[in-house]
């Protein structure tokens, strides 16, 4: 007799079935957990201004490549490399000879995105990771004999490949463990804070991260059930939000939601004092003529890039500023949604 499991035909699998007309959850969208299958479908999602999962979309590409202006030779630092897509623009324009210092304290996404930029066949020699925090930027450059580099980019925002991963927390869409540490390895999670932190500690810290005027009922109701999980979060902040005013739920919409993981995850990453160290250690990498350009995402995060630039302007060590913040432009924000909120400021020494 012949062997009966020859015979079988493996039936190919039923692609995932979820409620209404686009899949909602990481799980669900099985085209983008496929691109290369699927590399069709993929610009149909970015033509529709949505970013397909796992990926993330430099913002303001031209308008940063302008400010920097990258040449042959010279020394680039990345800050916060994420995906790795304006370091991709910055990187040919350094050749020959040039060198791109990436840093990111992402343990998970810092490997994909080395292999990444070296399967474009840039080599050790013209790209130096660092495995840490911004805010380390000038001891990891004095370490590496490199003291000063010839322009700066740092992209403040969190990176799309954080915020749709289940795992991490960044996203009240999707039901995970309550976490938003940026390097998972290392800290506590948001979870554990919030059983730690009492009433009038998390008020100030929604007050002061993200200018939320309702923070005393809504602290108070998240010490009170502790949650454990974004929808556990999310659950607690909706019933607070159903008291509100019908005017003022019409007008705030989602908002304290998305303001309060912001202020938790600034407060579990230290993002403020972070980036305060890496502003005022700026002017003494940068060489002469230096340039720097960031990306900021929120008020918080504008203010203090804004006052460091204008008093070192002042002190006369920064010859030149932006007057104004640069928007991402109409094309770029209906085609990235997630560009809407970026902010771009410079300065050069």
């Amino acid at each position: 007799m012949s062997d009966e499991s020859s015979d079988k035909i493996e039936k190919p699998k039923r692609r995932v079935r979820y409620s209404g007309r686009n899949p909602r959850k990481a799980s669900e969208k099985y085209k983008e957990l496929n691109p290369e299958k699927y590399a069709d479908d993929m610009e149909k999602v970015k033509n529709r201004g949505a970013t397909p999962l796992g990926t993330h979309r430099p913002i303001c590409v031209n308008e940063i490549l302008e400010i920097l202006n990258p040449q042959p030779g010279e020394i680039a630092l990345d800050a916060t490399l994420g995906y790795g897509g304006h370091s991709s623009f910055i990187l040919p324009k350094l050749q020959p000879g040039g060198q791109l210092i990436a840093l990111d304290q992402d343990p998970i996404e810092r490997p994909k995105t080395v292999k990444r930029l070296q399967a474009l066949g840039f080599s050790e020699s013209t790209l130096l990771i660092g495995a840490i925090n911004f805010s380390q930027t000038k001891k990891f450059l004095i370490e590496n004999q490199i003291p000063k580099v010839d322009m700066i980019l740092a992209d403040l925002g969190i990176s799309s490949m954080q915020i749709d991963d289940p795992n991490r927390g960044f996203s009240y869409k999707n039901n995970s463990p309550l976490d938003l540490r940026m390097n998972p390895e290392t800290g506590i999670t948001a979870a554990e804070a919030i059983t730690e932190l009492t009433v009038e500690e998390l008020s100030q810290i929604l007050r002061e991260n993200s200018d939320e005027m309702r923070s005393d009922v809504i602290a108070k109701a998240l010490v009170l059930a502790k949650p454990k999980t974004t929808f556990e979060m999310t659950e607690v902040l909706q019933k607070v939000i159903s008291g509100f005013s019908k005017k003022v739920q019409e007008e705030q919409g989602d908002l304290p939601i998305r303001r309060a993981f912001q202020a938790l995850r600034i407060y579990i990453n230290q993002e403020f004092s972070v980036l305060d160290q890496f502003l005022s250690d700026l002017p003494s990498i940068l060489k002469p003529n230096g340039r720097v350009a960031i990306l900021t995402f929120h008020s918080g995060e504008d203010r203090r890039v804004k006052k460091s630039f204008q008093y070192f302007h002042r002190n006369h060590i920064y010859k030149s500023v932006a007057e104004e913040f640069i928007r991402p432009s109409f094309e770029e924000q209906r085609n990235n949604t997630r560009s809407k909120s970026a902010k771009l400021r410079w300065a050069k020494i």
